[in-house]
């Protein structure tokens, strides 16, 4: 896959992981409270709302660094190569990362980030050497 296309691939996958997160968090907390100031902040107590909050936070942390690399390829024409073998890695690992760690899947998660994050070193490297 081309970068552009991970990069367009990556929002929707930030979609998914808000749509995960509200779904799960209106299953605990109600709509009273989704829909909400939330003056008053409530922390996830079931285990698969809890999880869907931290890997949309664990989404957000990773996705600055895919983002700044697949925007720096497509602006300075590097593209293709390892940079984009490197955002397809991305973009498959962390969409398999989420219903994994939503199901609690333990090795695989992690096995599923570090793989990302190859991902973002390649892209670095494409970037770097270009």
């Amino acid at each position: 896959m081309s970068e552009i296309t991970c990069l367009i691939l990556s929002v929707v996958l930030w979609v998914a992981h808000v749509l995960t997160q509200a779904v799960t968090a209106r299953a605990e907390f109600g709509d009273a409270y989704l829909f909400s100031p939330r003056d008053k902040q409530l922390l996830p107590k079931g285990l698969v709302c809890g999880r869907a909050a931290r890997a949309f936070a664990n989404y957000t942390e990773n996705y600055v660094p895919f983002a700044a690399m697949a925007l720096a390829l497509i602006a300075t024409g590097h593209t293709g190569g390892m940079g984009a073998a490197g955002a397809t890695i991305w973009i498959l690992a962390r969409i398999v990362y989420l219903p994994v760690y939503v199901m609690g899947v333990v090795y695989v998660r992690s096995v599923l980030w570090g793989a990302a994050l190859v991902g973002l070193l390649m892209m670095l490297v494409r970037l770097a050497t270009a």
